[in-house]
């Protein structure tokens, strides 16, 4: 059985493409490519089930269509539509740093003293500076901490762990 905490997310299922099954993939994150992977990982009804990829190409910088295996008609194809879609960790290329989408779940700490500042909950890339969206350890607010991401705070990720230690401007955790 494949576990959500082994996995991340790397896109979401699209409308069907012809009536052979293929269907359009939204992706943020293309390690399927790069590790020439087997499989994707969809989440059907709440439990993630691997999917054999046939063949796949890309349309752009952000959507491939795809045939998997078993999706032989448009009415299979559109019941995987908006399924979301994950890559097991453990498959990832572990010589390259993770990818954005890969490091949701990471916990960030403080490199100084080693305080944990939260979980990973999401990447919000819509404005010109890239933030971690954290949910606090501590449990102030309901809000998520959005904290920077920048090379200079970054002071040290272990992939084993799933952890990230940041050096932070002072009060930066307080707005």
């Amino acid at each position: 059985m494949i576990r959500k905490d082994d996995c991340y997310r790397i896109g979401r299922i699209g409308k069907p493409h012809g009536v052979k099954g293929e269907i359009t993939f939204h992706f943020s994150d293309d390690v399927f490519d790069r590790v020439n992977a087997d499989y994707i990982v969809i989440e059907v009804e709440g439990i993630l089930v691997p999917f054999f990829i046939e063949e796949y190409r890309f349309r752009s910088d952000e959507t491939a269509l795809m045939k998997l295996d078993g999706i032989d008609t448009q009415e299979q194809a559109r019941e995987l539509t908006n399924s979301e879609v994950y890559f097991e960790r453990s498959l990832s290329d572990e010589d390259e740093e993770p990818t954005m989408a890969a490091i949701v779940g990471y916990r960030l700490f403080v490199d100084e003293d080693g305080t944990e500042i939260g979980e990973i909950i999401g990447i919000d890339d819509t404005t010109a500076n890239t933030l971690f969206e954290v949910k606090r350890a501590d449990a102030r607010g309901k809000n998520p901490v959005l904290i920077p991401v920048a090379e200079e705070f970054i002071k040290g990720i272990d992939n084993d762990k799933r952890e990230i230690r940041v050096a932070l401007p002072e009060g930066l955790l307080e707005l």
